[in-house]
């Protein structure tokens, strides 16, 4: 239920988007915008650029569009850091992908009141809908 109800959400941001077409912070987001998303991104290596056509930005902060959740593909020390912009923006729904986060992000999120998804991937799921 806590899944579906997040994807029914249409304003994404993708924290961790990546030019490299291997990696899930490319699958993703290119998945997303399959599905009718509206997407925008955030790693300081690629800021002020686009990927896929989508405007990346280097925090939270800088993001001026509606922001309904958030799908983590950092490492969970970086993932931590999402927590507190979040925070600090507002939002209330993360989607942590599979390896972006441990027990200390975990009682972070929880002590916040945020919404959020540990154990399911955004791109094997929209994938499955195909």
């Amino acid at each position: 239920m806590k899944k579906r109800n997040m994807l029914s959400k249409k304003n994404w941001v993708i924290y961790g988007i990546t030019n490299d077409t291997e990696k899930f912070g490319y699958k993703i987001p290119e998945e997303m915008l399959k599905h009718g998303y509206n997407v925008v991104g955030v790693n300081k290596k690629y800021a002020n650029q686009k990927i896929l056509g989508i405007d990346v930005y280097s925090s939270l902060e800088e993001i001026k569009e509606d922001i309904d959740c958030i799908d983590v593909v950092v490492n969970p020390k970086v993932a931590l850091n999402v927590v507190d912009e979040a925070v600090k923006k507002g939002v209330k729904n993360i989607w942590f992908q599979p390896h972006t986060f441990d027990d200390e992000v975990i009682a972070k999120v929880q002590s916040e009141n945020i919404n959020y998804v540990d154990d399911g991937c955004v791109y094997a799921i929209l994938k499955d809908e195909e």
